[in-house]
């Protein structure tokens, strides 16, 4: 089955949140009215769900999670669906969904990262639907430094049509802002510099491939499973190899190198012609460093390992589309990513 992607969004279409894994608590609703007004302000309706609550680790018992977020992607008049935010427990949604509907159903863009790569990453290798990592809801207001794409410019893209993407070379020293007493706050200070990194050796890099990954600490509890099969993916859909991106939430690097590892033994990576690393603001671990616990996994690869990649959990964003084909190049002079919607 050929990749699919949804209708580009249109002024009037409508877009569903809901939360498949945790809710929003009551001191941060006011960031989150601020985030719905912005998407409705580009001209869509806003249809917010019943899991939404934010007094537990996650929304709403998972039948509850998983039936609407079910409703939302099979209904012809919701065009997207995007999370306030990931969270802890979406992993168990997945048995709960009903994947023949979702593969029979018209295609609904699906947005998130962090734990949404838990839904978002399965469901383009099981259904060859688009989704869209980079941004959540509550990201949403932020102004998109110059280079980069917010998720609604992509969502509304053509099919077929190609961008392209540099990152500023500054990002965020803090993860999080004071949402709670500042939910108004639309300008993201990008006060450190930083460009992307090769791990695995010098020289440039023009490398090819569909583009498919998520989160590291989330993705790493399905290998094995049927719901992260990339090398099947990549036989039907991209047989000419992937460009695989990963990233780390928190994870301190003795924990991401085990994962990365156990995701290299059981095959994520089997048909990557790179691989995309996200900056991140997890620790390092005594003398273990993230970078260094990322080429001791993946460095068997023997492909271009490029890290500090605006992927992650770390502004500014820069938003991938999974099941799209991607076209990275690295030099001393240039770095970004070219997506094409086909």
């Amino acid at each position: 089955m050929p990749v699919r992607y949804p209708h580009p969004l249109r002024p009037g279409d409508r877009v569903g949140v809901t939360s498949p894994s945790s809710g929003v608590p009551k001191e941060l609703r006011a960031r989150l009215d601020v985030a719905i007004r912005d998407v409705e302000a580009r001209g869509y309706e806003v249809v917010v769900g019943r899991c939404m609550d934010g007094a537990g680790h996650v929304s709403a018992p998972a039948a509850d999670r998983a039936s609407e977020l079910m409703s939302m992607l099979t209904d012809p008049g919701i065009r997207a669906v995007v999370p306030p935010w990931g969270g802890e427990m979406a992993i168990d949604l997945l048995p709960l969904l009903d994947w023949d509907r979702l593969r029979e159903a018209e295609p609904t863009w699906l947005v998130g990262y962090s734990d949404m790569s838990t839904l978002m990453t399965p469901l383009t290798l099981l259904t060859s639907t688009a989704t869209l990592h980079g941004n959540n809801l509550m990201d949403t207001p932020y102004q998109v430094p110059e280079g980069l794409l917010s998720w609604l410019d992509i969502a509304a893209a053509p099919q077929g049509h190609p961008f392209t993407q540099s990152p500023p070379n500054h990002h965020r020293a803090t993860v999080w802002d004071d949402w709670s007493a500042h939910p108004k706050v639309r300008e993201c200070k990008l006060s450190t510099p930083g460009r992307w990194t090769r791990l695995d050796g010098e020289g440039d890099v023009e490398v090819e491939g569909r583009l498919i990954g998520g989160c590291i600490e989330t993705l790493c509890n399905l290998t094995g499973s049927p719901y992260l099969d990339v090398s099947a993916f990549a036989r039907a859909e991209s047989p000419e190899g992937l460009v695989v991106y990963v990233e780390a939430c928190g994870d301190d690097a003795f924990s991401i190198c085990r994962n990365l590892h156990g995701m290299r033994l059981a095959g994520f990576f089997d048909e990557a012609n790179a691989v995309l690393v996200g900056r991140t603001p997890a620790p390092d671990a005594g003398s273990l460093t993230q970078h260094q616990a990322v080429l001791d996994a993946l460095g068997p690869l023997n492909v271009p390992v490029i890290a500090d990649v605006e992927c992650g959990h770390v502004a500014p964003y820069l938003p991938l589309v999974n099941g799209a084909r991607g076209r990275v190049v690295l030099t001393s002079s240039r770095n970004e990513l070219t997506q094409t919607l086909d």
